[in-house]
């Protein structure tokens, strides 16, 4: 797909107005509304709309399939430096803006352009690559299996809590040889950081203490993990950027599997048709993730890049700057690619849920080993579940980043037999 490039304003051009912005964010701004909302900022601006991300904090929304691909693709254009956002070059961000652990410049892959990023991205990427996808998947397996085992006879459950923020836990358990109680505040702390709130702040604060602790562990005694493998790469990268790094991979990895699981979930719960495809085998568990994927990505919209320069693009005057989201979710619904309502996505991967360009997930594969792994065990133990409350009445978590289910009530039906050769943990 191609598209023109954008065009750099003449500076003889008239000032014009900016449209008023969108809020992203306040009561009834959820996973249940955000698509509505998208079609309408769609309808009435084009691919790129004005919203605001916090009060008196505005940006652009990338609503365009095209669009997102030029904005990832061209940091010649659009860079990963927050120090290039105007407002905050200008003091007009305070301090203490719930968005700021989410924005805030950190020495990092996702606020590094160019050779930076490369340097950096190589080091994540090896540590990533030597994760031993056997042992995670049986790490997943038998940590579902203990879950499930834990509420299976109560005849009821909240997937949410009980069954996908679980998960993720012990994944970074794994990968970072934490014991138990560590793990749990560092994802609380990871969670805390990504939920853009008072304590957002705060909990990123504890996050990098935790990890500087860590860290300082791994130099006196290294280990075959993931810390140890970024403390020996060859980038050389130093504590203060290992810290950030471990504090990008995290917070970008743990809500959004959480979520992914959750919401494949919820799909097959409330889609008849899906559900039964599935059960039946005639789509598989990877089907159903795509579906989620395409229609409800883990991730809404992505913090940001900022314009280089002032350009005409998607219909909007952006100027230098000015901060753009990526709106994945509304990206993946543009009416030139999204695949027509009830029509299965099967074997198609060309949704933008994990970004794209050079800055694109390097941890996509991880997480559907993950994601996919957790649903499936779900499903094969407890094949008759069911929603335990209309679909209407779910309750969702209001972030303008993540369209996070706040509860997933289930009634539950006999617990079916592990599979083969293995035992239930229960």
């Amino acid at each position: 797909m191609t598209t023109p490039h954008p065009q750099q304003s003449r500076t003889s051009r008239p000032a014009v107005a900016r449209p008023t912005g969108t809020p992203l964010y306040g009561p009834g701004v959820d996973g249940s509304t955000l698509p509505a909302l998208y079609e309408r900022l769609r309808a009435e601006h084009g691919p790129i709309a004005p919203v605001l991300i916090a009060p008196g904090i505005p940006a652009w929304l990338v609503l365009g399939f095209a669009e997102m691909l030029q904005v990832t693709r061209g940091e010649e254009d659009f860079s990963h430096d927050p120090r290039n956002w105007r407002l905050l070059r200008e003091d007009r961000v305070p301090a203490d803006s719930p968005i700021m652990p989410m924005v805030g410049y950190r020495p990092a892959l996702l606020y590094a352009d160019g050779r930076r990023h490369r340097r950096m991205r190589a080091a994540v990427t090896t540590a990533l690559v030597q994760v031993n996808g056997h042992a995670l998947r049986r790490t997943v397996r038998d940590t579902a299996e203990r879950l499930i085992g834990a509420f299976a006879d109560l005849g009821r459950a909240d997937l949410v809590p009980h069954y996908a923020r679980k998960l993720p836990l012990q994944v970074v358990i794994q990968l970072l040889g934490l014991d138990e109680r560590s793990g749990q505040q560092l994802v609380q702390a990871a969670v805390g950081t990504a939920a853009a709130n008072a304590d957002s702040a705060n909990a990123s604060g504890r996050l990098t203490d935790i990890l500087t602790g860590l860290i300082e562990a791994r130099r006196a005694d290294p280990r075959d993990d993931f810390i140890s493998t970024l403390v020996r790469h060859p980038a050389g990268l130093t504590d203060d950027e290992i810290v950030h790094n471990l504090v990008v991979v995290f917070v970008a990895a743990n809500q959004p599997t959480v979520d992914w699981i959750a919401t494949t979930l919820r799909i097959l719960l409330t889609d008849p048709a899906l559900g039964t495809s599935v059960a039946g085998g005639r789509l598989t568990v990877d089907d159903a993730l795509d579906q989620a994927l395409w229609r409800h990505p883990p991730v809404q919209n992505y913090p940001a890049r900022y314009a280089v320069r002032d350009l005409e693009f998607g219909g909007q005057l952006i100027r230098g700057g000015d901060m753009l989201l990526l709106g994945l979710a509304a990206a993946n619904a543009d009416p030139s690619v999204r695949p027509p309502d009830g029509c299965p996505v099967t074997g198609n991967r060309s949704h933008l849920a994990f970004g794209a360009g050079p800055h694109a997930c390097p941890a996509q594969d991880l997480a559907r080993l993950i994601t996919r792994t957790a649903v499936d065990t779900l499903l094969h133990r407890l094949p008759d579940l069911e929603l335990a409350v209309p679909e209407s009445e779910l309750s969702w978590i209001t972030s303008p980043w993540a369209p996070s289910l706040a509860a997933l009530p289930v009634r539950l039906s006999p617990l079916a037999p592990p599979r083969p050769g293995r035992r239930a943990r229960r």
